[in-house]
């Protein structure tokens, strides 16, 4: 049964910076690609950054150069530094996995955590 949970959301002022954390659980972590999502009241979910099992990355163009993903496969952990951070980042942040491909689409990704809160003023 495939876990993940997702902590260090909050309120942050703009130009600040927040580290989300996402522990997994119940599944060969390391295998998997992994991705960090979010999604703004009344809008679709969108890919923020995405790590494949090599630690190769992908990022949205919007937050290039401001959010880095990494993932600790020892402490099956993945993480998002957000730097920088802007009003139009406020959203709920969730982790998700998936096997294959990696971004690939966000419907492919089947195993998703609850989320946590990111505000930005």
């Amino acid at each position: 049964h495939v876990q993940l949970v997702e902590s260090g959301g909050g309120s942050v002022q703009a130009g600040g910076s927040l580290r989300l954390s996402c522990a997994a659980s119940g599944y060969t972590y390391s295998s998997y690609c992994m991705g960090w999502f979010r999604q703004r009241p009344g809008e679709s979910r969108e890919g923020v950054g995405a790590i494949d099992h090599n630690g190769n990355t992908r990022y949205a163009e919007s937050v290039k150069g401001r959010f880095t993903v990494s993932r600790d496969n020892a402490e099956n952990t993945l993480y998002l530094q957000m730097n920088d951070l802007k009003p139009e980042d406020s959203a709920m942040y969730y982790c998700a996995a998936k096997v294959g491909s990696c971004p690939g689409k966000t419907k492919d990704y089947n195993n998703w955590g609850q989320g946590t809160q990111v505000t930005v003023s």
